[in-house]
Protein backbone atom coordinates (compact mmCIF):
# COMPACT_ATOMS: atom_id res chain seq x y z
CA UNK A 1 0.00 0.00 0.00
CA UNK A 2 1.40 3.37 -1.03
CA UNK A 3 2.25 5.69 1.88
CA UNK A 4 1.47 8.82 -0.18
CA UNK A 5 -2.26 8.36 0.37
CA UNK A 6 -1.75 8.94 4.11
CA UNK A 7 0.28 12.16 3.77
CA UNK A 8 -2.79 14.43 4.00
CA UNK A 9 -5.25 11.90 5.44
CA UNK A 10 -7.44 13.56 8.10
CA UNK A 11 -9.58 10.55 9.02
CA UNK A 12 -7.70 10.01 12.29
CA UNK A 13 -7.56 13.66 13.40
CA UNK A 14 -10.18 13.15 16.08
CA UNK A 15 -8.27 10.23 17.56
CA UNK A 16 -4.94 12.06 17.56
CA UNK A 17 -6.50 15.21 19.00
CA UNK A 18 -7.89 13.18 21.87
CA UNK A 19 -4.44 11.65 22.47
CA UNK A 20 -2.77 15.07 22.25
CA UNK A 21 -5.27 16.49 24.72
CA UNK A 22 -4.40 13.80 27.27
CA UNK A 23 -0.61 13.70 26.74
CA UNK A 24 -0.33 17.55 26.81
CA UNK A 25 3.01 17.85 25.01
CA UNK A 26 4.96 16.92 21.87
CA UNK A 27 7.42 14.59 23.58
CA UNK A 28 4.75 12.66 25.55
CA UNK A 29 2.72 12.35 22.33
CA UNK A 30 5.72 10.91 20.45
CA UNK A 31 6.48 8.68 23.43
CA UNK A 32 3.01 7.19 23.17
CA UNK A 33 3.48 6.53 19.42
CA UNK A 34 6.87 4.87 19.78
CA UNK A 35 5.67 3.01 22.87
CA UNK A 36 2.94 1.45 20.76
CA UNK A 37 5.43 0.51 18.03
CA UNK A 38 7.82 -0.97 20.62
CA UNK A 39 5.22 -2.97 22.56
CA UNK A 40 2.82 -4.07 19.83
CA UNK A 41 4.96 -4.34 16.67
CA UNK A 42 8.42 -5.49 15.51
CA UNK A 43 9.24 -2.03 14.16
CA UNK A 44 12.48 -1.66 16.12
CA UNK A 45 13.79 -5.06 15.01
CA UNK A 46 13.59 -4.19 11.32
CA UNK A 47 13.90 -6.72 8.50
CA UNK A 48 17.39 -7.76 9.69
CA UNK A 49 16.85 -7.29 13.41
CA UNK A 50 18.69 -3.97 13.38
CA UNK A 51 17.09 -0.88 14.99
CA UNK A 52 19.21 1.42 12.81
CA UNK A 53 16.90 0.76 9.87
CA UNK A 54 13.93 1.77 12.03
CA UNK A 55 15.70 5.01 12.93
CA UNK A 56 16.46 5.68 9.26
CA UNK A 57 12.82 5.15 8.36
CA UNK A 58 11.74 7.65 11.02
CA UNK A 59 14.22 10.23 9.72
CA UNK A 60 13.03 9.61 6.14
CA UNK A 61 9.36 10.20 7.06
CA UNK A 62 10.29 13.28 9.13
CA UNK A 63 12.25 14.78 6.21
CA UNK A 64 9.33 14.18 3.84
CA UNK A 65 6.84 16.03 6.05
CA UNK A 66 9.33 18.82 6.82
CA UNK A 67 9.70 19.39 3.07
CA UNK A 68 5.93 19.50 2.61
CA UNK A 69 5.66 21.99 5.50
CA UNK A 70 8.33 24.28 4.04
CA UNK A 71 6.76 24.24 0.57
CA UNK A 72 3.34 25.01 2.02
CA UNK A 73 4.80 27.88 4.02
CA UNK A 74 6.49 29.38 0.95
CA UNK A 75 3.31 29.04 -1.12
CA UNK A 76 1.29 30.77 1.58
CA UNK A 77 3.82 33.63 1.75
CA UNK A 78 3.67 34.10 -2.04
CA UNK A 79 -0.12 34.24 -2.07
CA UNK A 80 -0.06 36.84 0.71
CA UNK A 81 2.46 39.00 -1.16
CA UNK A 82 0.38 38.84 -4.35
CA UNK A 83 -2.72 39.85 -2.46
CA UNK A 84 -0.88 42.79 -0.90
CA UNK A 85 0.47 43.92 -4.30
CA UNK A 86 -2.99 44.17 -5.87
CA UNK A 87 -4.25 47.77 -5.97
CA UNK A 88 -7.15 48.38 -3.70
CA UNK A 89 -10.39 49.28 -5.42
CA UNK A 90 -11.54 52.83 -4.94
CA UNK A 91 -14.33 53.07 -2.44
CA UNK A 92 -17.76 53.47 -3.96
CA UNK A 93 -19.40 56.81 -3.55
CA UNK A 94 -22.06 56.55 -0.96
CA UNK A 95 -25.57 57.30 -2.06
CA UNK A 96 -26.80 60.43 -0.34
CA UNK A 97 -30.41 60.64 0.71
CA UNK A 98 -31.52 64.24 0.89
CA UNK A 99 -34.45 65.83 2.64
CA UNK A 100 -37.22 66.76 0.21
CA UNK A 101 -39.10 70.03 0.18
CA UNK A 102 -42.19 68.39 1.60
CA UNK A 103 -40.43 67.12 4.70
CA UNK A 104 -39.91 63.56 3.31
CA UNK A 105 -36.74 61.85 2.08
CA UNK A 106 -35.91 62.46 -1.56
CA UNK A 107 -34.00 59.52 -3.11
CA UNK A 108 -34.45 60.49 -6.77
CA UNK A 109 -31.52 61.59 -8.87
CA UNK A 110 -33.52 64.33 -10.55
CA UNK A 111 -33.39 67.85 -9.21
CA UNK A 112 -36.14 68.69 -6.81
CA UNK A 113 -39.10 70.26 -8.48
CA UNK A 114 -40.22 73.67 -7.51
CA UNK A 115 -42.89 73.86 -4.89
CA UNK A 116 -46.18 74.08 -6.68
CA UNK A 117 -49.20 73.99 -4.52
CA UNK A 118 -52.22 72.58 -6.32
CA UNK A 119 -55.16 74.91 -6.55
CA UNK A 120 -57.70 74.31 -3.87
CA UNK A 121 -61.25 73.68 -4.84
CA UNK A 122 -63.56 76.54 -4.21
CA UNK A 123 -66.41 75.75 -1.94
CA UNK A 124 -69.59 77.69 -2.00
CA UNK A 125 -71.01 78.34 1.43
CA UNK A 126 -74.54 77.08 1.97
CA UNK A 127 -77.06 78.92 3.98
CA UNK A 128 -79.21 76.88 6.29
CA UNK A 129 -82.06 78.04 8.36
CA UNK A 130 -82.63 77.07 11.92
CA UNK A 131 -85.54 74.86 11.03
CA UNK A 132 -83.73 73.01 8.27
CA UNK A 133 -80.77 72.40 10.57
CA UNK A 134 -82.86 70.77 13.25
CA UNK A 135 -84.65 68.67 10.62
CA UNK A 136 -81.34 67.41 9.26
CA UNK A 137 -80.13 66.53 12.77
CA UNK A 138 -83.28 64.55 13.39
CA UNK A 139 -82.84 62.65 10.11
CA UNK A 140 -79.20 61.86 10.90
CA UNK A 141 -79.87 60.59 14.44
CA UNK A 142 -81.13 56.96 14.53
CA UNK A 143 -84.02 55.95 16.78
CA UNK A 144 -83.15 55.17 20.45
CA UNK A 145 -83.95 51.44 20.16
CA UNK A 146 -81.84 51.06 17.05
CA UNK A 147 -78.93 52.82 18.74
CA UNK A 148 -79.05 50.46 21.73
CA UNK A 149 -79.16 47.40 19.48
CA UNK A 150 -76.15 48.62 17.50
CA UNK A 151 -74.11 49.36 20.62
CA UNK A 152 -74.59 45.85 22.05
CA UNK A 153 -72.94 43.93 19.20
CA UNK A 154 -70.19 46.54 19.01
CA UNK A 155 -69.39 46.08 22.71
CA UNK A 156 -69.56 42.29 22.32
CA UNK A 157 -67.20 42.45 19.35
CA UNK A 158 -64.82 44.65 21.32
CA UNK A 159 -64.77 42.23 24.26
CA UNK A 160 -64.21 39.24 21.95
CA UNK A 161 -61.33 41.08 20.26
CA UNK A 162 -59.80 41.80 23.66
CA UNK A 163 -60.09 38.15 24.67
CA UNK A 164 -58.53 36.93 21.43
CA UNK A 165 -55.69 39.43 21.71
CA UNK A 166 -55.18 38.35 25.31
CA UNK A 167 -54.93 34.72 24.23
CA UNK A 168 -52.49 35.65 21.50
CA UNK A 169 -50.45 37.61 24.03
CA UNK A 170 -50.39 34.63 26.41
CA UNK A 171 -49.27 32.35 23.62
CA UNK A 172 -46.54 34.77 22.57
CA UNK A 173 -45.01 34.67 26.04
CA UNK A 174 -43.84 31.09 25.53
CA UNK A 175 -40.46 31.20 23.73
CA UNK A 176 -39.74 28.93 20.75
CA UNK A 177 -37.54 25.84 21.17
CA UNK A 178 -33.83 26.80 21.32
CA UNK A 179 -31.75 26.00 18.25
CA UNK A 180 -29.63 22.95 18.84
CA UNK A 181 -31.16 22.67 22.33
CA UNK A 182 -28.64 25.28 23.46
CA UNK A 183 -28.11 29.02 23.46
CA UNK A 184 -25.75 31.96 23.04
CA UNK A 185 -23.69 33.92 25.54
CA UNK A 186 -23.17 37.26 23.73
CA UNK A 187 -19.56 38.10 23.08
CA UNK A 188 -18.28 34.73 24.30
CA UNK A 189 -19.63 31.53 22.78
CA UNK A 190 -22.48 29.53 21.25
CA UNK A 191 -23.44 26.12 22.64
CA UNK A 192 -25.61 23.17 21.69
CA UNK A 193 -26.37 19.90 23.43
CA UNK A 194 -27.70 16.39 23.20
CA UNK A 195 -28.57 14.18 26.14
CA UNK A 196 -25.02 12.79 26.08
CA UNK A 197 -22.78 15.81 25.42
CA UNK A 198 -22.44 19.59 25.20
CA UNK A 199 -20.65 21.36 22.34
CA UNK A 200 -19.23 24.85 22.98
CA UNK A 201 -18.01 26.91 20.00
CA UNK A 202 -15.84 29.95 20.77
CA UNK A 203 -14.65 32.41 18.07
CA UNK A 204 -10.90 33.08 18.18
CA UNK A 205 -8.62 35.31 16.06
CA UNK A 206 -7.78 34.07 12.55
CA UNK A 207 -4.72 31.85 12.40
CA UNK A 208 -5.04 30.65 15.99
CA UNK A 209 -3.40 27.29 16.71
CA UNK A 210 -3.74 24.91 19.61
CA UNK A 211 -0.51 26.06 21.21
CA UNK A 212 -1.84 29.63 21.30
CA UNK A 213 -4.67 28.63 23.66
CA UNK A 214 -4.91 27.83 27.33
CA UNK A 215 -7.78 25.36 27.77
CA UNK A 216 -8.35 23.51 31.04
CA UNK A 217 -11.30 21.10 31.19
CA UNK A 218 -12.04 20.13 34.77
CA UNK A 219 -14.64 17.84 36.24
CA UNK A 220 -16.77 20.78 37.32
CA UNK A 221 -14.96 23.84 35.89
CA UNK A 222 -13.97 25.21 32.49
CA UNK A 223 -11.18 27.69 31.78
CA UNK A 224 -10.45 29.10 28.31
CA UNK A 225 -8.08 31.90 27.34
CA UNK A 226 -5.45 33.04 24.88
CA UNK A 227 -1.85 32.75 25.99
CA UNK A 228 -0.24 36.09 26.67
CA UNK A 229 -3.54 37.75 27.59
CA UNK A 230 -4.48 38.33 31.22
CA UNK A 231 -8.23 38.28 30.59
CA UNK A 232 -9.79 34.85 30.11
CA UNK A 233 -12.75 34.05 27.86
CA UNK A 234 -14.27 31.55 30.32
CA UNK A 235 -13.20 30.85 33.89
CA UNK A 236 -16.30 29.63 35.70
CA UNK A 237 -17.70 26.47 37.31
CA UNK A 238 -19.85 24.24 35.10
CA UNK A 239 -23.56 23.88 35.82
CA UNK A 240 -23.22 20.07 35.83
CA UNK A 241 -20.45 17.51 36.25
CA UNK A 242 -18.70 16.04 33.19
CA UNK A 243 -16.47 13.06 32.35
CA UNK A 244 -12.99 14.52 31.87
CA UNK A 245 -11.44 11.57 30.02
CA UNK A 246 -14.12 11.66 27.31
CA UNK A 247 -14.06 15.47 26.89
CA UNK A 248 -11.69 17.21 24.48
CA UNK A 249 -11.19 20.37 22.40
CA UNK A 250 -9.93 21.25 18.93
CA UNK A 251 -9.35 24.31 16.72
CA UNK A 252 -11.32 24.31 13.45
CA UNK A 253 -10.45 26.43 10.40
CA UNK A 254 -8.05 28.47 12.53
CA UNK A 255 -10.81 30.78 13.76
CA UNK A 256 -12.96 28.86 16.23
CA UNK A 257 -12.39 26.68 19.26
CA UNK A 258 -14.75 23.70 19.63
CA UNK A 259 -15.05 22.02 23.04
CA UNK A 260 -16.85 18.69 23.50
CA UNK A 261 -18.03 18.06 27.07
CA UNK A 262 -19.25 14.56 27.91
CA UNK A 263 -22.08 14.65 30.45
CA UNK A 264 -21.79 12.51 33.56
CA UNK A 265 -25.58 12.25 33.73
CA UNK A 266 -26.77 11.61 30.18
CA UNK A 267 -30.47 11.68 31.12
CA UNK A 268 -30.92 15.41 31.68
CA UNK A 269 -30.80 18.70 29.77
CA UNK A 270 -28.49 21.54 30.82
CA UNK A 271 -29.90 25.04 31.37
CA UNK A 272 -26.50 26.56 30.63
CA UNK A 273 -22.81 25.71 30.31
CA UNK A 274 -21.38 27.66 33.25
CA UNK A 275 -22.89 29.06 36.40
CA UNK A 276 -23.81 32.73 36.13
CA UNK A 277 -24.08 32.63 32.31
CA UNK A 278 -27.26 33.00 30.26
CA UNK A 279 -29.68 30.07 30.66
CA UNK A 280 -32.40 28.53 28.51
CA UNK A 281 -35.83 27.14 29.37
CA UNK A 282 -35.39 23.37 29.16
CA UNK A 283 -39.16 22.83 29.11
CA UNK A 284 -39.23 24.23 25.55
CA UNK A 285 -36.70 21.69 24.24
CA UNK A 286 -38.22 19.43 21.61
CA UNK A 287 -35.81 16.62 20.72
CA UNK A 288 -36.44 15.12 17.30
CA UNK A 289 -38.31 11.85 17.46
CA UNK A 290 -35.98 10.33 14.88
CA UNK A 291 -33.06 10.55 17.29
CA UNK A 292 -34.86 8.37 19.84
CA UNK A 293 -34.46 5.38 17.56
CA UNK A 294 -30.68 5.67 17.88
CA UNK A 295 -30.83 5.17 21.67
CA UNK A 296 -30.73 1.87 23.49
CA UNK A 297 -33.91 0.53 25.06
CA UNK A 298 -33.28 1.72 28.62
CA UNK A 299 -32.15 5.21 27.59
CA UNK A 300 -35.05 5.62 25.18
CA UNK A 301 -37.49 4.60 27.91
CA UNK A 302 -36.01 7.23 30.25
CA UNK A 303 -36.14 9.96 27.58
CA UNK A 304 -39.76 9.21 26.67
CA UNK A 305 -40.71 9.27 30.36
CA UNK A 306 -38.99 12.65 30.81
CA UNK A 307 -40.78 14.09 27.77
CA UNK A 308 -44.12 12.77 29.02
CA UNK A 309 -43.57 14.34 32.45
CA UNK A 310 -42.72 17.70 30.85
CA UNK A 311 -45.94 17.67 28.81
CA UNK A 312 -47.99 16.68 31.87
CA UNK A 313 -46.43 19.48 33.93
CA UNK A 314 -47.18 22.03 31.20
CA UNK A 315 -50.86 20.97 31.23
CA UNK A 316 -51.07 20.94 35.04
CA UNK A 317 -51.50 17.15 35.17
CA UNK A 318 -49.70 14.60 37.40
CA UNK A 319 -46.40 13.12 36.29
CA UNK A 320 -45.93 9.43 35.56
CA UNK A 321 -44.72 8.73 39.12
CA UNK A 322 -47.59 10.70 40.66
CA UNK A 323 -50.10 8.96 38.40
CA UNK A 324 -48.68 5.58 39.46
CA UNK A 325 -49.23 6.49 43.12
CA UNK A 326 -52.80 7.59 42.39
CA UNK A 327 -53.52 4.31 40.57
CA UNK A 328 -52.14 2.31 43.49
CA UNK A 329 -54.29 4.25 45.95
CA UNK A 330 -57.39 3.75 43.80
CA UNK A 331 -56.71 0.02 43.65
CA UNK A 332 -56.23 -0.11 47.41
CA UNK A 333 -59.54 1.74 47.90
CA UNK A 334 -61.36 -0.85 45.84
CA UNK A 335 -59.82 -3.67 47.86
CA UNK A 336 -60.75 -2.04 51.20
CA UNK A 337 -64.12 -0.28 50.84
CA UNK A 338 -64.56 -0.27 54.62
CA UNK A 339 -61.78 2.32 55.07
CA UNK A 340 -62.28 6.10 54.84
CA UNK A 341 -59.83 7.88 52.54
CA UNK A 342 -61.53 11.29 52.49
CA UNK A 343 -58.68 12.95 54.44
CA UNK A 344 -55.86 10.95 52.88
CA UNK A 345 -52.88 12.89 51.50
CA UNK A 346 -50.37 11.61 48.95
CA UNK A 347 -46.72 12.64 49.31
Amino acid sequence: MSSSRFVDDDRFDGLYLNVAQQTRGIEPLLDSVFSFLRRKTDFFDGPDGDSAQAQAKVEQVFAKHAKIHDESKKSSAKSKSKAAAKPKAAPKKEEVIEMGTDGGFDVSSKPAATDKTPPTEKTTPTKTTKGSTSTQQQLQQPPPNETAQQSKPESAATSSDQESSKKEGDGAKKPPPPLGNGGTVPGKYVWTQTLAEVTVTIPVPDGTRGRDLNVVIGKSKLKVGLKGQSETIINDPLTKTIIMDDSFWTVEDGNRLVIQLQKLNDHEWWKGVCQGHDEIDVTTIQPESSSLGDLDGETRKTVEKMMFDQRQKAMGLPSSDEQHKLDMLEKFKQQHPELDFSNAKIN
